[in-house]
């Protein structure tokens, strides 16, 4: 296999290096006059909205796509006749000189793959509809019985790879954690391996017929499971001698700054790793809004000389990856201190030292809203844990729930140090070991500059110590994925708070920036508390979404919505900001709404309620995957919604 020796022992088991940013080297394939992944950049791409069928529409939909960064164009085409329509299309935009790839993107119908295969430069085909069914049925195979099913696919399959290979038309094997089919479900269960193996049955087949024009993607809306399918592809392809190149996405992120930030934990944490040949961004927002995102992400990770790798005596010890498995989710087990580490979600930590410490009224910004009237704060959802004060000293009360943490100094000189606690440097930790804090310490560490053996310098076991884990690197994850593992491998439990420090960033940069590198630890159960150190006034909200979006601390409703497409039935974007003005004040809910039924009901499994269209006007919901009403008329669709997470006991009346 094309460049394969040069990554065929994979040091971090899924990827070149744990240590140091290294882009794994893919196979490059062609799709029209662009190719992707070997040592091309990491390609941008988008999906239209508009109705197939609607060619103006179409057309002028793309050339604004193309202008805001996208490089492919996907179009769905459902049937026959989207299908034999993506030639008037192609046709209109070469006549306007616009010579974008186009792919077309398949679901349930082969036959529209195989005509649309003759048409576009690349064809999408998600192996859970392609040739299989979903049904939730539990199924029983034997081997033979599993074999013949996997022969009856390849009959189905193998046309549109012949035509692919006639017309050198390049092929995306698409696999959704949503759209599992009942064998693969019934075979594997509802798992990253079970995604894995859907799409290396279909690779098996493309590479029987000698067809290798291939990229791979394993989308879920779970950004857990999105990474550890992922991993375990490559990991899985590697062993069979493969390095397909990486289409990256999270399905259904949903919009605004939870949508951006959700993407940028499943997508940043793997390009972290050197993962990925093209992205997408997938928002439901208009699809111009979604590849300036997806470049961002890019450009970043791309910046390969800024990078600095660890040391031998700082790197991860081989023998310690026994601790640390990235394929499965399992959080590092510390021992609590005042609710920080062992089961307690993750906290948030704010530096405030550039605030109006006279003005109670700016920690309304930290979720801590002040009353004058009753001298009392009123806790949002969102109301941090912990804040940063440095040398400053406010002149008014703080909430008693909201730790102080000062520099070691001042705080020696405190004289109420009732919830006020010393962050110490590794020299003052050493030195004083009579003067700490009774009831908690923070120690500031830099990872990079840490040797482990100054962990036998002196004891953290008997001091009641949180490490806050900083990094001088842009590209730091590695550096403090290292501390972690040498952690783990001595046995230190010690909570350890994860610091960012990011300067000179716009407020989407920060989002993007501080949910790729802090959600990348958070994935992989590292870290038990948050601090973004930034001037922007969202890092709040910015550090209660990246908790959010990697499931280790849920403090608001969750949407769970896709990006619109041709199949769509309603106006997601509309719909979506309606049902979240009526329900995003129920704590911990997930709700997902779908355009349409093709990932629907599969990625509603990890939503608590499901809104769907099924026809025009037409709604049906669901709890979990039960199908609870059918049909509903669009005008009662979100009051039936209501009512049945009323029925629940779910329900929270809006106060005031």
């Amino acid at each position: 296999m094309e460049n394969l020796s040069e990554n065929h022992e994979l040091n971090g088991g899924y990827c070149n290096s744990l240590t140091t940013y290294s882009r794994f080297l893919t196979r490059e394939i062609t799709i029209g006059h662009l190719p992707m992944g070997g040592l091309n950049p990491i390609r941008i791409q988008s999906m239209t909205t508009t109705d197939t069928m609607d060619t103006v529409g179409t057309v002028e939909q793309t050339i604004r796509m193309v202008h805001s960064g996208c490089e492919y164009v996907r179009i769905t085409a459902p049937s026959i006749k989207e299908a034999e329509n993506l030639t008037n299309i192609k046709k209109e935009l070469r006549a306007r000189g616009y010579d974008v790839p186009l792919v077309a993107d398949i679901h349930f119908t082969p036959n529209a793959a195989e005509l649309a295969a003759r048409i576009v430069e690349k064809v999408r085909v998600n192996p859970g509809n392609y040739a299989d069914k979903k049904r939730f049925e539990n199924l029983a195979y034997t081997d033979a019985t599993y074999q013949a099913e996997l022969e009856r696919i390849y009959k189905k399959f193998t046309p549109l790879v012949k035509i692919c290979k006639e017309y050198g038309t390049a092929m995306r094997i698409g696999t959704n954690h949503g759209s599992l089919s009942d064998r693969i479900m019934s075979h594997y269960g509802d798992t990253p391996r079970g995604m894995v193996e859907s799409a290396m049955e279909f690779i098996r087949m493309c590479e029987d017929q000698n067809y290798y024009n291939l990229c791979i993607s394993m989308k879920a809306s779970n950004t857990q499971v999105m990474v550890q399918a992922y991993r375990l592809l490559v990991q899985t392809m590697v062993k069979e001698g493969m390095n397909y190149p990486l289409h990256l996405g999270v399905t259904e992120a949903g919009d605004g700054e939870d949508g951006r930030i959700k993407s940028a934990v499943g997508i940043g944490t793997l390009l972290a790793d050197g993962l990925g040949d093209t992205i997408r961004v997938s928002l439901t927002e208009d699809p111009e809004f979604e590849a300036p995102v997806a470049r961002a992400l890019a450009d970043r990770f791309e910046r390969k000389s800024e990078v600095v790798a660890l040391d031998t005596e700082r790197s991860m010890p081989h023998a310690s990856r026994q601790n640390y498995n990235p394929y499965q989710y399992a959080r590092r087990i510390t021992t609590p201190i005042q609710q920080i580490g062992g089961h307690f979600h993750p906290v948030v930590m704010i530096d405030v030292t550039k605030e109006n410490l006279k003005d109670p009224y700016f920690l309304g910004k930290l979720g801590y809203n002040y009353s004058a009237g009753l001298d009392k704060y009123n806790l949002t959802d969102l109301a941090c844990d912990m804040v940063y004060l440095g040398d400053e000293l406010p002149s008014f009360s703080f909430p008693g729930n909201l730790k102080q943490i000062y520099n070691y100094a001042t705080w020696l000189k405190l004289s109420n140090k009732q919830n006020c606690y010393p962050l110490l440097s590794i020299e003052n930790y050493k030195e004083i070991e009579g003067w700490k804090s009774e009831g908690l310490n923070f120690l500031n560490i830099i990872a990079e500059d840490f040797i482990l053996s100054d962990f036998r310098d002196f004891d953290l076991s008997n001091a009641k110590t949180v490490i806050i884990l900083n990094t001088n690197q842009n590209l730091g994850m590695q550096q403090q994925r290292a501390f972690f593992v040498a952690l783990q491998a001595q046995n230190i439990q010690v909570p350890v708070i994860i610091k960012r420090s990011y300067a000179s960033v716009d407020a989407d940069q920060l989002m993007l920036y501080a949910a790729s590198d802090l959600g990348a630890l958070l994935t992989d159960g590292f870290g038990d508390g948050v601090w973004i150190d930034t001037d922007l006034p969202l890092v709040n909200a910015t550090s209660f979404g990246i908790l959010q979006a990697t499931r280790t601390r849920i403090s608001k409703t969750e949407y769970i919505s896709c990006p619109s497409c041709g199949r769509t039935l309603f106006d997601l974007q509309e719909t979506t900001q309606y049902i979240r003005s009526k329900t995003d004040h129920l704590k911990g809910i997930k709700i997902a709404i779908m355009g349409c039924i093709v990932n629907g009901p599969g990625e509603m499994a990890d939503a608590d309620y499901g809104y769907v269209g099924t026809g025009p006007g037409k709604i049906t919901l669901y709890r979990g995957r039960e199908v609870v009403k059918k049909n509903v008329n669009t005008p009662f669709a979100l009051d039936e919604l209501i009512e049945i997470i009323r029925e629940d006991g779910k329900w929270l009346e809006v106060v005031g």
